[in-house]
This record gives structure tokens, sequence and C-alpha cells, in this order.
């Protein structure tokens, strides 16, 4: 939030100075307005403290909140309702507290002349280059209420896709965490007094033993440091990520990775043909749809590809040229893509090529998640294993021995 020093006029016409909070110049016009004053001069005095500054995660918009929005702003324009008042209502009943000011800094936009597509468009944190084009085409065709509701069906079925991605991997991703916390605990209270008994006893220890000793000695004495190197390794390979180079090294090696690869080509080919299908049947240009899908495809390696095509469209190629020329496309979406463009359906295979992708992956999840519970007990079954024959054996043969 910031403060700005205000000189406005009241409806008497009386001259009147001071202050509000506001997190823009539009939002602080439209709380003067609100108080019945025409604003003569703003300036922002200083900023003040913004938790979302400092913490990126409360500065996002979540995929249900943009939803919910597209849907009753479509609903409200339907209605007949005028874009700012539409706005307004939504504005009082949004929770996002980000999307609230958003929502204030398109309604200012528009009051001063401009497009609704072109005030969306200052938020590409919010607001996709597929939702820009989507909201642009409806107003040249009249049909924005219809674009929104569409947009609103798109962002559901994405949002509902990777609610099954990431309910399928909650089970799994707690049982390792615990694996990993109580491993530890065990390495840091319980195994040196086990090891302790059987170093006084002088016998000779196996391999297993001397391997949890050492162990064990590492997480006693070293725990900061492994500590250190392991946030430091994590931090180092965030940062990494973001570079160009390290993004597409990441992305490549996440399609290699056994079972876990197919699954997301197959999410990012499903996001590829539902965003398409939606910007065509929208009647953006399939190079200018191309280009918006590379964006919001999710992975570099795919990214890199879709604007390769479109480039080559540009030049008179085909879409399915470009892509049976790539190991990274399936075979399916390459041949339907080709019936689609000498059909010139293109829309209606890509819209059905989604669909047969939503199932793919629901398969691939169940798959996945049938596959790691066995994975799961066998990685417990081993750790069990490792703990009987290091230290609960050499006890029990030396008690056998005394």
């Amino acid at each position: 939030m910031a403060i700005y020093n205000y000189q406005a006029k009241d409806e008497k016409g009386a001259l009147k100075e001071g202050t509000v909070e506001a997190i823009s110049p539009g939002q602080a016009s439209e709380v003067l307005h609100g108080h019945g004053l025409m604003v003569i001069s703003l300036e922002e005095a200083g900023a003040g403290f913004e938790l979302e500054s400092y913490i990126p995660f409360l500065n996002r918009v979540s995929r249900k909140e943009l939803v919910l929005f597209s849907r009753q702003l479509s609903t409200l324009m339907n209605a007949k309702v005028p874009i700012v008042q539409s706005l307004d209502i939504l504005r009082a009943q949004v929770t996002s507290h980000v999307l609230k000011n958003v929502i204030v800094e398109i309604k200012a936009d528009v009051e001063g002349g401009k497009s609704f597509s072109e005030a969306v468009s200052r938020f590409p944190k919010v607001f996709s280059d597929l939702y820009v084009n989507l909201v642009k085409a409806g107003e040249i065709s009249g049909t924005i209420d219809e674009a929104l509701n569409y947009l609103a069906d798109q962002q559901e079925k994405d949002y509902d896709l990777m609610s099954k991605v990431r309910g399928a991997m909650t089970y799994p991703i707690f049982i390792i965490s615990a694996i990993i916390v109580v491993g530890g605990l065990m390495f840091l209270f319980v195994l040196p007094q086990m090891i302790a008994v059987l170093q006084e006893a002088g016998a000779e220890l196996p391999l297993t033993t001397r391997i949890l000793i050492f162990m064990t000695n590492l997480f006693q004495h070293y725990w900061l440091v492994l500590f250190l190197v392991v946030v430091g390794g994590i931090v180092g390979f965030q940062l990494y990520k973001k570079t160009i180079g390290g993004k597409i090294v990441w992305d490549t090696l996440k399609l290699k990775i056994p079972i876990v690869g197919r699954l997301l080509q197959k999410i990012y080919m499903d996001r590829f043909a539902r965003n398409l299908s939606t910007l065509i049947g929208g009647g953006i240009p399939i190079v200018q749809a191309l280009h918006s899908v590379a964006d919001i495809v999710g992975n570099s390696v795919y990214k890199r590809i879709i604007r390769q095509a479109a480039d080559d469209v540009e030049t008179g190629k085909s879409i399915a040229a470009v892509f049976a020329q790539s190991a990274q496309v399936p075979a399916i979406v390459t041949q339907m893509i080709k019936v689609g463009e000498q059909t010139g359906s293109l829309d209606e295979i890509l819209s059905k090529l989604a669909k047969f992708y939503d199932k793919e992956v629901e398969n691939t999840l169940g798959t996945l998640t049938t596959l790691l519970e066995p994975f799961i007990m066998i990685v417990l079954g081993l750790a069990v294993a490792v703990m009987v024959a290091g230290i609960l054996l050499p006890i029990y043969n030396l008690s056998s021995i005394q």
C-alpha cells in the first residue's frame, strides 16, 4: 500500500486536503470519489509496508479464484449489467486481497477509456495471453460474455486436472516425508545409544553396522553442516532452474523420468490441445494462437517446439510437419493435427485430442498411484531390514554369547 496526498473539492466546492492509503492512484481516486470528493491533485507521499512484496506466494491469484471471477463476470454481462458496475459488484464479493486490487485497477482503466482486454493485459501474472486474446476476440464479435464463460470452462478443466495430480501425489509425499523425519530422529536419538552398547562389547561388527555407525556419527556431529548443504542445494537448484539454460535442462530431465515423464508429457499435450482449440475456436489467428499457447504450456522444451511451429506456419508450412520432426511430440498428436489441418476442423480435432488426454492422464495417475504403494512398502521393508541386520542382530548375538 502507499500513502497519497490529495487536494479535492467537496459537493459544495470547498477545498479539502489530506492523505489517503491505496494500492494505486486509480484506487485512491476511487476512494475519494466514494466520499463525494472531486480530485484536483494526487501525489504519492510514501510507501507503506506490504507483505506481498516480500512473500511472492501471497501475491498470486489462484486458478479457482480466476474461474469464479470469469464465471461471475460472464453472468453479469449476459444480464446486460454494464462492465464498470459488474466490476464493482465482483470487487465486493471476491475474498482475494490481490484480485480485489487488480479489479480496482481494471475498473479505473475501463473508466479511463480503455477496453477490458487492454485493462486485463496489464496483469500478465494474473491473466494469460490466452485470456487476453479470447476477451479481445469477444469484444470484437460482441460476445464477450460467451468468451468469459468459455474461459471459465477451460480454466476449470485445467484446475481439475492439476487437482487430480496433486491428490495422487499427496499420499506418497506424506509417506516419504514421514520416513525421512523418522529416520532423522532415529539417527539422532535412538541409534547412538544402541551403537554405544555394541562398541563397548568390543566385538567385530558387520559391514552394515559399521555403515550405520558412520552415518550416526555424521548426523550427530555434523547435522548443521548437512542441513546447510541440503538447504543450499535446494536454493541453488531453484535459482539454477530460473536461468534459461537451467530451465531447459530441468524440463528435459523431467520428460525422461520413468513413468512420471510420460505423465508430464500427457499433461502438456492436454494443455496444448485444449488451449489451442479454445483460441482457434475464438477466432484468433493460428500464428498468434500458437505463440500464446507456447507461453502457457508449462515446459520450455514444448515452448520451443510450438514457437518453431508458429514461425514455420508463417512461411506456409503446416503444424503437423513441424511436430513430426520432434521426438517429444507423440505420433497421435501429429496425426490428428494433420487430419484437422486437411479437413479445416483443427479446433474440433484438438478438442477431441484434449478429451483423449484427459482420460490418459487420469489412467496414468491411477497406475502411478498403484505402483507407488508397493514401492513405498519395499522402501520401508528395506529400512527395517537394515536396522535389524545392523543393530538388532549384533546385539542378539552378543547376548547369546554371554
